[in-house]
C-alpha cells in the first residue's frame, strides 16, 4: 500500500500540473472503488479550477472553490500525468482532463482506493479522527510519551495508529524503530520519554528521506510522473530477515505483529 512518502511524492509531481488548472471533463470508467464514485462527481468537477493540492495522513485533497476532490490510492492506486489522447489502459479508471490538455488518470487494479466530494466546511468521518502529521511540529516525542501512558500493546502497533499520529506506515515504523534502538513488541507504555523523543525525531526523519528519494518502490507505486521511488535501496531491516543487521551483523529477526511483518536486531533494538 502507498505510504505517506509515496502519496506525498504523488502531490508533489502532480500539483504544480493542477493548480490553476480548469477541468473540463471527468470520464469515470469503473465507479466501483472500496467506496462507490458519486454519480453527481463529473457535474461537480465540471468547469472548477483547482486552488490547491494537499495531503491529509495518506489522502490527497484536491481544493475548489466548492468543495475538495477527497482521493486515496488504496493499495495499488496511482495518479499519473498522460496526454488527453492517450488511450486508457486495463485498470485505468478515471481520467480528470485539465484544460491545457493534460489528463490526470487513476489507475488501481485492485479499486481499493476512493474518489469522494466534500462541500466546503464538511468535515468527512474519514478525516474527523486522524492524528497530528508526522512532520508537523504538533508531534514530538512528548505526544507519543503521553498517549502511551498504559498501553500494553507493542509501540510498533502504537505508532502505526491514524489516531495516534497519520501516516506510519509498516516499511518506516520498522525503520524508524531500528534506528531508534527499540524492539517493535516492546509495550508502548514502557518506553521511556527520552526513548520516545529519540524515536518521534527519527520517524520524521525517515520519512523526510523517503520523501526526498521519491517514496519507495514496492510492487506497484510510481509517483505522479510514472517514476518509481528509490528509497528502498535504504532499507536497514524492512525486507531484510535473516540477512545481517547494518550495524553488528548478527541475523535480523522477523515476527508478526498485528498481521504485519516486523523485522528487527534483537541485539540492537531492546
Amino acid at each position: 500500500m502507498p505510504e505517506l512518502p509515496e502519496v506525498e511524492t504523488t502531490r508533489r509531481g502532480v500539483e504544480p500540473h493542477c493548480v490553476g488548472r480548469m477541468i473540463t471533463r471527468v470520464v469515470v470508467r469503473e465507479s466501483r472503488l472500496r467506496w462507490p464514485v458519486p454519480d453527481q462527481l463529473p457535474i461537480l468537477l465540471d468547469g472548477q479550477v483547482i486552488e490547491a493540492v494537499e495531503r491529509r495522513a495518506k489522502y490527497l485533497l484536491f481544493r475548489m472553490q466548492i468543495g475538495s476532490l477527497l482521493v486515496h490510492l488504496g493499495m495499488s492506486g496511482s495518479l499519473r500525468l498522460v496526454n488527453v489522447d492517450a488511450p486508457p489502459a486495463r485498470h485505468d479508471h478515471i481520467d480528470i482532463l485539465l484544460d491545457d490538455g493534460v489528463c490526470l488518470r487513476y489507475h488501481d487494479p485492485r479499486r481499493f482506493g476512493c474518489f469522494l466530494w466534500l462541500a466546503v466546511g464538511e468535515n468527512h468521518p474519514l478525516l474527523a479522527h486522524l492524528g497530528p502529521e508526522p512532520l508537523s511540529s504538533n508531534f514530538d516525542g512528548d505526544v507519543l510519551y503521553q498517549r502511551s501512558r498504559g498501553r500494553k500493546g507493542p509501540v510498533k502497533n502504537f505508532i502505526m495508529d491514524g489516531k495516534v499520529v497519520v501516516g506510519v506506515g509498516n516499511i518506516y515504523a520498522n525503520e524508524a524503530l531500528f534506528i531508534s534502538g527499540i524492539r517493535p513488541d516492546r509495550a508502548a507504555g514502557r518506553v521511556s520519554l527520552a526513548r520516545y523523543q529519540r524515536l518521534a525525531e527519527n520517524i520524521k526523519q525517515v520519512l523526510t528521506s523517503a520523501i526526498d528519494d521519491g517514496g519507495t518502490t514496492l510492487r506497484d507505486f510510481v509517483g505522479g510522473d510514472g517514476s518509481p521511488g528509490y528509497f528502498a535501496q535504504q532499507l536497514l531491516v524492512y525486507g531484510r530477515a535473516g540477512q545481517c543487521c547494518k550495524r553488528c551483523d548478527a541475523s535480523l529477526r522477523e515476527i508478526r505483529l498485528g498481521q504485519r511483518s516486523s523485522v528487527f536486531c534483537a541485539t540492537c533494538q531492546r
